[in-house]
C-alpha cells in the first residue's frame, strides 16, 4: 500500500472528482497525506478552463515533479481538466508524468496507483462517449472542513457559450437521481455535515435529461427534509432556468439558504448575443428585480467577464451603468482569454489585455463602494454564523460565515470575543455585527447554540 498526496486545483467540482478518487483509494488501504514531501504517490488534479488555470496547472505539475529528487515522491499521476484535454502533449512534453488520469477515469486510479497501465483519456469533444457520474455508493473522503460539504448534483453542460470549453471536456448534461443524492446528504449529514452546496456547471438544468420540469425545485423539497442538515446552498444558476416554483421551494425552508449566484457574464445585447447566451439588460434586470421582490433578503452574486472579443467602450460603459444600478451584493470580474476549441477564439476584433485589464479594475472599484455600504447596513443585527476557526489574519481572532457568504468565495465575518465558552468550528452561533470591513464584516457572539 503507498502513502498518497493528492493536489487539488480549480473549482469545487474538480474537488468533489478528488474526494472520490480519495475514497477509493483509502477502501482498497491506501493512506494519504497532507504534506506532499511525505508521499509516495503524488496526484494533480489539474483545471483548464482558462489560460491562468492551464499554466497553474503546469505550474503545480512541475513543483511536483521535482520532489522525485528532493521528497520521497516515486509515482507523479496528473488527473483532471488538462489531463483530458491534453494528454497527448502532456505524455510527450511532461516526461516526468508516470500516468494521466482523464475526467472519465477516476475510478481507474486505484489500478494506475497500483502500477496497471490504463488508455490515455479519449472522451474530449466526443458526443458518443462513455461519460463518468459518481452516485451516493462511491467511496468518498472529505478533503475540506468536516461540516461543510460540495455535492455535485450533475456533471457536464448543454449550453453553448461561445468563450467556454467546458463542455468538450465534460460532455454533454447528465443528472443523478433524487433518491441517489438524498442518500449521500443524509450519509454527509450523519458525519457532521451541517452546510451541503449544490454543485454543477448549470445547477438550474438540473433533471431536465430525466424528464423533469422543475428539477432542482424538487431537489430542495427533497433534501430540505434530511435531519442535521443546517443551511443549504446553491451555486451556478442559469438566468432562463430560475423558475417562480424554485423561488417558492426556496422561500419553504430555512435550511435552503436565500442565496442566488448566477453568472450573468454581461449586461449588453450585443455582447450577450456574441457569447451566446442572449439575453438584454432590460431583461435581466426585470430577472433581479423580480427574485429580490420574491425573496425578501436574498443575496445575489453574479460574476462578468470584461474584454470578449468585440466589447466596445460603449458596450462596458453598459456594463458599469448596469452594476451600478443592481448593487449585486456580491461581484466577481474576470478578463477574457482566447480558449482554443471554443467559438470566441475566432472572433475579432480583440480587446488588448491592458485594455481589458483596465476595465475589469474600474469595474471592482465601483462594486467596492457598493459593498462597503451594504456591509455598513448591517451593523446592529444579529444574525446566525457558521463558526470556521482562527482567522487566518490574526490569531487572536476567530471568524466564520454568515447565509450570505459562501464558502471561498465570498467575505468572512470576524468574531473579536475568541474567549467564547466552548467555542468550536463547525457549531452555529448568534453574532452581532459592529462594523463593516470592506467585503468584510466584525462581530461579538451574543447566543450560543
Amino acid at each position: 500500500m503507498s502513502k498518497i498526496g493528492f493536489i487539488s486545483l480549480g473549482c469545487p467540482k474538480n474537488l468533489v472528482d478528488s474526494e472520490v478518487m480519495v475514497g477509493l483509494l483509502k477502501k482498497k488501504g491506501h493512506t494519504i497525506t497532507a504534506d506532499p514531501k511525505e508521499a509516495e504517490v503524488l496526484v494533480v488534479n489539474t483545471c483548464s478552463f482558462i489560460e491562468a488555470s492551464r499554466k497553474e496547472s503546469i505550474e503545480t505539475i512541475l513543483e511536483a515533479a521535482s520532489l522525485k529528487e528532493t521528497g520521497s515522491c516515486r509515482k507523479l499521476i496528473v488527473a483532471g481538466c488538462l489531463a483530458e484535454r491534453y494528454a497527448n502533449e502532456i505524455r510527450s512534453d511532461l516526461t516526468e508524468v508516470d500516468a494521466i488520469v482523464g475526467v472519465n477515469q477516476i475510478e481507474e486510479i486505484v489500478r494506475v496507483v497500483s502500477g496497471e497501465p490504463i488508455d490515455l483519456p479519449d472522451t474530449y469533444g466526443r458526443s458518443d462517449a462513455d461519460l463518468y457520474l459518481y452516485d451516493h455508493t462511491t467511496p468518498r473522503t472529505l478533503i475540506g472542513p468536516g461540516y461543510s460539504a460540495y455535492m455535485k448534483i450533475s456533471e457536464g453542460c448543454d449550453h453553448t457559450c461561445a468563450f467556454c470549453v467546458i463542455p468538450k471536456i465534460r460532455g454533454r448534461y447528465r443528472s443523478r437521481s433524487i433518491p441517489s443524492l438524498v442518500k449521500e446528504a443524509t450519509s454527509l449529514a450523519s458525519r457532521g455535515v451541517k452546510e451541503i452546496v449544490l454543485i454543477s456547471q448549470d445547477t438550474t438544468s438540473y433533471g431536465t435529461d430525466l424528464g423533469m420540469q422543475y428539477g432542482l425545485a424538487s431537489l430542495l423539497e427533497a433534501l430540505a427534509g434530511v435531519n442535521r442538515l443546517r443551511w443549504i446552498r446553491v451555486l451556478y444558476v442559469y438566468p432562463n432556468l430560475f423558475s417562480d416554483r424554485l423561488i417558492d421551494v426556496m422561500n419553504s425552508s430555512d435550511k435552503i439558504c436565500k442565496y442566488v449566484d448566477m453568472p450573468l457574464q454581461h449586461a449588453s445585447a450585443k455582447v450577450l448575443k456574441s457569447m451566446k447566451r442572449g439575453g438584454t439588460r432590460k431583461s435581466l434586470s426585470r430577472l433581479i428585480h423580480h427574485i429580490r421582490k420574491r425573496i425578501p433578503g436574498v443575496t445575489f452574486r453574479t460574476s462578468m467577464i470584461v474584454g470578449f472579443p468585440g466589447e466596445t467602450k460603449s458596450d462596458f460603459i453598459e456594463l458599469k451603468d448596469f452594476c451600478s444600478e443592481m448593487e449585486f451584493d456580491r461581484l466577481g470580474v474576470f478578463t477574457y482569454s482566447d480558449e482554443e476549441d471554443t467559438i470566441a477564439c475566432g472572433l475579432r476584433p480583440k480587446i488588448p489585455i491592458r485594455t481589458a485589464e483596465s476595465r475589469r479594475r474600474a469595474l471592482m472599484k465601483q462594486q467596492e463602494g457598493i459593498s462597503s455600504r451594504k456591509n455598513r447596513t448591517l451593523i446592529g443585527q444579529r444574525l446566525p454564523i457558521l463558526v470556521e476557526g482562527l482567522s487566518q489574519e490574526s490569531d487572536l481572532l476567530m471568524q466564520g460565515r454568515l447565509e450570505s457568504q459562501a464558502p471561498e468565495i465570498d467575505g468572512i465575518c470576524l468574531i473579536n470575543d475568541s474567549e467564547v465558552e466552548d467555542m468550536k468550528n463547525g457549531n452555529f452561533y448568534t453574532i452581532e455585527i459592529t462594523r463593516a470591513l470592506g467585503h468584510d464584516l466584525l462581530g461579538r457572539i451574543v447566543i450560543q447554540k
